[in-house]
């Protein structure tokens, strides 16, 4: 009986309609448990609900018991029990279902929270700074009307648009992405004077996914995958190239050089897309098994080190800008500066700052983010742009090796603040590539012919992608998966799709200016086409071909 009736913790005032044991006891009924429906409340004379006596029902009946009272029904104390049992449950229900509702708007409020909540953290931010200069500077930079501003708006936008479509369950650079496609449409991305401004801060996005990128690659995995991330490299991009130089000789009227020029500019994966997708899932523990992350990032990261200086070779022999041999020689020349460079400021990050210095973590950053920016900047400078992106991903692989080993690893925090300065850095890098995409260079049959020559290529790419992965121990969803992480086209496309076009105009090639403009027209399609469908496939497919990895020690 002590089971069947609840503590008075858990029996509101208004619930039990017993008022004594000894009642019952001492021959005085009490109402039948069918007098009243379960959970409904009995009521006095006067209408109101009758109070809980301050006894331990369980006590006093005990007590009666032992005393042997004749008038004691056993029966009519089982319907009091269960009454009390059905309208204990039933109060119980309404109080769990109560609870339930109330946890579940919370749980839906939470996550929303947590995911405008940083977002909304870094637009007041960029308001702040807004506001600081604004205050200091003079007005011709502050102004809204201004060069400056209108730079500025362009990342305060893409940041607003990013939030608005996250709450819509997409990924939010798609946002950031059309902002920065509408601003350039609209006419307001001139920024007379800002020129070098908007490359640089478009080479720190590159700087840092190209770390975290490095910092991704597991070296156990790396060495057991190396034959298999070539394979992945080299036969799809090759398919690829070949495919585009083809299409675009008779269907675009290119030169050859001039088709696969355009093809090694639109084989490049956008690091951007990729990585950034794989930082999302790597919250999520989605594909943490089997290397898949060092897989990709790593068959990223040797498609764009091809394509880059493969691009910059075809760009010099078809300008004539310098010697057919030095134009050659600048891609293996490129490889080894980049291998040299990130090897060693990589190596001495592991001995400076000494893991126990009190700012280790802070100097760690430091000085990898300014050795990544010193390889793209100072790569440029003395003629082998080849050469920075492969020294920024050699710089952090090399010291995110060693930190891996050492006993300090677990609170290294180089790579959270690489991921912070991202949340920066995002809006400003998808902003900017939105921006090249301009609608008044797109053009009736070159449109239509390029969008053929991108759609038979890209399928091509995805063909042998998938025909790389056979041998492997991947499961089919897994090797679909690696296979369509080679899709999306942005940010090395941004970069390269306009060079061409600049260079032909600043060495007055008018011959070459109509060939240089189908280019970047193909390109900005590429863009249009792959970035955001690319996306928004990777990060939705996920879930369903990829495993979620529950251990926490993995090194992807």
């Amino acid at each position: 009986m002590s089971r069947l009736i609840p503590p008075r913790s858990k029996i509101s005032d208004s619930v039990v309609y017993i008022t004594s044991v000894d009642k019952a006891a001492n021959h005085q009924p009490a109402p039948s448990a069918s007098q009243f429906p379960v959970g409904q409340l009995p009521h006095s004379a006067t209408g109101q609900q009758q109070p809980i006596p301050s006894i331990d029902l369980t006590m006093s009946l005990n007590k009666h018991q032992q005393l042997g009272h004749a008038g004691f029904d056993p029966e009519e104390t089982q319907q009091i029990n269960a009454s009390l049992q059905g309208m204990c449950n039933g109060l119980e229900i309404q109080q769990n279902g109560e609870h339930t509702q109330k946890r579940s708007n919370k749980s839906l409020f939470v996550r929303n929270w947590l995911i405008v909540s940083q977002p909304l953290a870094l637009l007041a931010i960029f308001a702040l700074l807004w506001g600081i200069a604004y205050s200091v500077l003079p007005r011709q930079l502050t102004e809204p009307n201004t060069p400056f501003m209108r730079l500025w708006f362009l990342f305060v936008g893409a940041q607003i648009s990013g939030i608005l479509v996250s709450l819509t369950g997409l990924p939010d650079m798609l946002g950031m992405l059309f902002w920065g496609v509408l601003y350039t449409n609209v006419g307001w991305a001139e920024f007379q004077g800002l020129q070098k401004v908007e490359v640089f801060l478009r080479e720190m996005a590159l700087v840092n996914i190209m770390l975290l990128a490095g910092l991704g690659l597991d070296y156990d995995s790396l060495k057991k995958l190396f034959r298999f991330i070539m394979q992945l490299t080299l036969i799809p991009t090759v398919a690829e190239v070949v495919a585009i130089a083809v299409l675009s000789r008779y269907l675009l009227d290119l030169p050859w050089l001039w088709g696969v020029l355009l093809g090694l500019v639109v084989t490049a994966v956008s690091p951007n897309v990729v990585v950034t997708v794989l930082l999302r899932l790597k919250e999520e523990r989605l594909g943490m098994n089997k290397g898949i992350h060092t897989l990709i990032i790593a068959m990223t990261s040797c498609n764009d080190v091809l394509a880059i200086f493969l691009f910059g070779v075809i760009l010099g022999v078809i300008f004539s800008t310098g010697s057919l041999t030095s134009q050659i020689l600048q891609g293996p020349i490129g490889i080894v500066i980049g291998l040299a460079f990130g090897g060693a400021c990589g190596a001495s990050l592991l001995y400076v700052p000494s893991y126990k210095a009190k700012y280790t973590n802070g100097l760690r950053f430091t000085m990898t983010i300014l050795a990544g920016t010193l390889s793209v900047v100072g790569s440029k400078l003395i003629g082998y742009p080849s050469a920075g992106a492969l020294g920024c991903i050699t710089t952090a692989f090399v010291a995110g090796t060693g930190w891996k080993k050492r006993i300090d690893y677990k609170t290294n925090e180089v790579e959270m603040y690489l991921d912070l300065l991202w949340k920066f850095l995002k809006p400003v890098s998808f902003s900017l590539i939105g921006k090249e995409v301009n609608f008044s260079v797109l053009e009736g049959n070159t449109v239509l012919y390029g969008a053929i020559t991108l759609l038979v290529a890209v399928t091509l790419r995805l063909l042998f992608s998938y025909i790389s992965t056979l041998g492997s121990d991947l499961n089919w969803k897994e090797k679909a998966y690696v296979t369509l992480s080679g899709f999306p086209k942005a940010t090395v496309q941004a970069a390269l799709g306009p060079a061409a076009l600049d260079l032909a105009r600043s060495l007055n090639a008018t011959d070459d200016l109509p060939r240089a403009q189908t280019v970047l027209i193909v390109t900005v399609l590429a863009i249009i086409f792959t970035a955001p469908l690319g996306a928004l496939l990777m990060i939705k497919l996920a879930p369903k071909w990829l495993r979620k990895e529950q251990s926490e020690n993995v090194g992807a």
